[in-house]
């Protein structure tokens, strides 16, 4: 009986220090970069790619050029072993930063200052996976693609940059039905009605269609020219 008891009490703190043991790992890996960056970092550095520059409001330099600088300055053998040493340059330049330790050219210095300490505002974990998704995300071959899609972008009607940006795609296409008709079955039932367009958008709409039982959601937050903009452009087509 003794022995029994013994064996069982050694199962108990072998499982509980694996269980134990995992759960603290799991924390870590599970740990969203991303998410950290942006509640830890967007209100001093842009996360824009290509970043959104305004010299009169920005506190750092654009997160991109931070990765970008980084990578062209610390010296590595190879670029994983430049970007092990950048992670490792930032769990310690954060909480402790210094001019000396400073990767910043002088007018950078100049304009922005040294940046403040975050130590007791974020973990060395957290900087970690923050490290890593700065490394990952800002890349020469990541920014090509989103200045193809800016480039795109621009190149569109008025309207269909902003049914683009708002995600009218979601649900519309050009000339197919999905969950809601299509832009061209819109412009030919209100073609002479551009207010009932508009009005759908800003208030919403429903049972309007054969076929489609979804709701169309009201974009009550979406400027008044934005709307005419949108109405104008599936009215076009």
């Amino acid at each position: 009986m003794l022995k029994v008891w013994y064996f069982s009490l050694i199962l108990i703190f072998v499982f509980s220090g694996c269980n134990s043991s995992n759960k603290d790992k799991k924390s870590v890996v599970n740990l969203d970069g991303k998410k950290l960056l942006q509640e830890k970092c967007s209100s001093c550095h842009n996360l824009d790619m290509p970043p959104k520059i305004d010299d009169k409001t920005d506190l750092a330099p654009p997160m991109m050029a931070v990765s970008f600088h980084l990578i062209d300055f610390i010296h590595g053998a190879t670029k994983d072993d430049k970007i092990l040493k950048a992670i490792d340059f930032i769990k310690e330049y954060v909480i402790n930063p210094q001019r000396s330790k400073s990767y910043c050219d002088k007018q950078s210095l100049k304009q922005y200052g040294l940046m403040p300490s975050l130590k007791g505002k974020v973990t060395q974990d957290e900087l970690e996976a923050i490290a890593k998704y700065i490394f990952e995300h800002y890349t020469v071959e990541n920014l090509s693609k989103a200045q193809q899609a800016l480039n795109r972008l621009n190149a569109m009607p008025k309207g269909e940059r902003i049914a683009t940006q708002k995600n009218c795609f979601s649900c519309h296409r050009v000339d197919k039905k999905i969950v809601g008709p299509s832009f061209k079955d819109i412009s030919k039932r209100y073609h002479n009605n551009i207010n009932a367009i508009k009005n759908s958008i800003k208030h919403g709409a429903k049972n309007r269609w054969d076929g489609i039982k979804s709701t169309m959601p009201p974009f009550k937050n979406l400027d008044d020219n934005s709307i005419d903009q949108i109405s104008k452009w599936i009215i076009s087509l």
